[in-house]
């Protein structure tokens, strides 16, 4: 069923420190590809850097302190960025949707993740200015989110705070909440 990826998907803060091979790194960003988009449009990019190498040290200096607690043992970081103007009939149109369309594909990224045995974590808790010079984004690209893929680890040698976290139920608000029919 498509929903057990998707109810085993949640922020994760334990890694192995094992590099996750490029090949898998693919297969994640094959999913991404078949994400929908406004005026199939697209405007998704991705930037990684798989641990041991110096695109993951390039991405690990862009995350504030309170994510290099734990990334460092993550087997890639990604960084997503979404293509905010593109050039149709010779003009520039802002794409208003791209950093919607750019969650999407995270999503799916993430979701195939989980179902290939991964742990994923997505964060806003970097700083984009460093991230946009590590992966020398153009101007038309902002950053949207850093990602951590990795295999489990021992969540044991967590600090409290983040096994209270990692082992804390998954609050979701109710259907009811954030579907009304009108």
């Amino acid at each position: 069923m498509i929903l057990d990826p998707i109810t085993g998907r949640r922020a994760h803060f334990s890694f192995s420190g094992e590099p996750v091979a490029q090949e898998i790194l693919l297969e994640l960003f094959e999913a991404a590809t078949l994400a929908p988009s406004s005026g199939n449009n697209q405007p998704w990019r991705y930037f990684y850097g798989i641990k041991g190498t110096k695109g993951f040290e390039a991405l690990f200096d862009c995350l504030d302190d309170g994510n290099r607690r734990w990334t460092k043992n993550a087997g890639a970081l990604i960084l997503s960025a979404a293509q905010v103007k593109y050039v149709y009939k010779d003009k520039e149109i802002t794409n208003a949707l791209a950093r919607h369309d750019t969650g999407l594909a995270n999503a799916l990224l993430m979701i195939q993740g989980v179902f290939l045995g991964l742990k994923t974590h997505p964060m806003g808790g970097f700083y984009p200015d460093k991230a946009r010079k590590a992966a020398d984004l153009s101007t038309d690209l902002e950053p949207v989110a850093m990602i951590a893929i990795g295999y489990a680890g021992d969540e044991t040698t967590l600090p409290d705070d983040l096994l209270r976290k990692q082992r804390s139920p998954r609050n979701r608000r109710p259907v009811g909440e954030i579907a009304n029919q009108l």
